[in-house]
């Protein structure tokens, strides 16, 4: 090194920020940006038509960010050479005003369906250009390395600061978008149980909440309690509509009585206790969702089984115990006969009595499922004539008794 080189290498050891020239840069690149937008939009164009279009809509909105993105390269590069991190970190205000542009793209993206990805993409897109300008304009200038090395991290930190706004904005718009879903979807439930809704408002309700409007539809009930079925209830897929109201803990399912539908249902709901309505026009939905809670107090009885219940297949017990207090009376009134006997005496022919009526009086019969001799039969049938009377040959009769002893248990008075 020579002597004239040494005060240069002092000044550079004392202050270790090489100069560059800020506002020549800035004015280059503010030259140039109206350029730089129009060729991103021209390389979007091919395959992202829709974001070109909107680049070309929106054109001084995103050229109201150029002067935000252009300061943010010249603060970044000095902090780098500077080498502060807590500067760079304070200098992260100035992109805000572009921070609600990108946001609001990332909200449009999401109401448009579309995939976040795709915009990401493009945005790397964007920063390829970008840097490709910068890059152009610095060295023009004939700016030190590491100054053009600064700036190429800045361009794709800024890059970076966009698509996490624009990716913020998709999530809070996806997050408003399913509030706003669910609280619709809640309204047509409502409407569907309370049958106070005629067709016109019931497809109105349907389209607000993006409902496809079915025919038919069911009722199921499960346990709110029971983890397993709320996860079933609530992984059906989009058709089925969340059902949390009245008492009622469950889904509304539409079309189930299609082809294959049963079996789908059987695999859905399987282990999760769940009551499944008969298939009804949607106007029956009310009068549904009464018997299947008639189903599902039941199959808590135990009288109904299952896995799910049906209630298409049990509509004859159903029919029989939906009001306890009448089988009850019927049990009563048509069992006096019976009340003088002790309580094993009155529960073994009971018993044989309810086996006989299901047998059609096969004596045969009812020996082999109690697995008693035939002469005991005889010997048990002859106390129940000499307890009822005529009534074992009177077909009204013997219908009341069947209702009285097989379909409620013989040993409830």
């Amino acid at each position: 090194m020579s002597h004239s080189d040494a005060p240069a290498f002092a000044a550079r050891e004392q202050d270790p920020t090489p100069s560059f020239d800020q506002e020549a840069l800035r004015d280059a690149l503010s030259r140039r940006f109206p350029q730089l937008l129009a060729e991103v939009a021209e390389l979007l164009e091919p395959e992202w038509p829709d974001y070109a279009a909107f680049l070309r809509q929106r054109r001084a909105d995103v050229a109201g960010a150029g002067p935000s993105f252009i300061q943010w390269l010249l603060e970044v590069a000095r902090i780098d050479q500077l080498g502060s991190q807590d500067a760079r970190l304070s200098s992260s205000g100035m992109a805000h005003d572009s921070d609600a542009l990108f946001e609001s793209i990332g909200r449009l993206q999401a109401q448009q369906g579309q995939d976040l990805t795709m915009l990401l993409t493009a945005y790397q897109v964007g920063a390829r250009v970008a840097w490709r300008y910068v890059s152009q304009t610095a060295l023009s200038l004939e700016m030190e390395p590491d100054v053009v090395a600064a700036l190429a991290e800045a361009v794709f930190v800024f890059v970076g600061r966009l698509s996490s706004s624009s990716a913020y904005g998709y999530a809070q718009q996806q997050s408003e978008d399913h509030l706003a879903r669910e609280r619709l979807r809640d309204e047509l439930t409502q409407l569907l149980v309370s049958g106070r809704s005629d067709m016109l408002a019931l497809r109105n309700a349907a389209a607000r909440a993006g409902w496809r409007l079915p025919t038919e539809a069911s009722i199921v009930l499960v346990d709110p309690e029971d983890e397993t079925a709320r996860r079933a209830v609530g992984h059906g897929g989009p058709q089925w509509l969340r059902l949390q109201q009245d008492g009622l803990f469950g889904a509304i399912i539409p079309d189930t009585a299609g082809p294959g539908h049963r079996s789908r249902l059987e695999e859905s709901l399987s282990g999760a206790g769940a009551v499944v309505g008969p298939a009804v026009p949607l106007t029956l939905l009310p009068a549904s969702a009464r018997i299947a809670m008639i189903a599902e107090r039941l199959t808590r009885e135990g009288l109904l089984e299952g896995d799910p219940v049906f209630v298409s297949d049990h509509l004859d017990t159903i029919i029989v115990h939906r009001d306890d207090l009448l089988i009850k009376a019927l049990r009563s009134q048509a069992l006096a006969p019976l009340n003088g006997l002790t309580a094993r005496a009155r529960s073994r022919l009971l018993t044989t009595l309810a086996s006989w009526l299901r047998h059609q009086g096969n004596q045969q019969a009812v020996a082999a499922e109690l697995g008693i001799h035939p002469q005991t039969v005889r010997y048990r049938l002859g106390q129940l004539r000499e307890s009822f009377g005529t009534a074992l040959d009177d077909p009204t009769e013997r219908s009341r008794l069947f209702l009285a002893v097989v379909w409620g248990a013989p040993q409830d008075s």
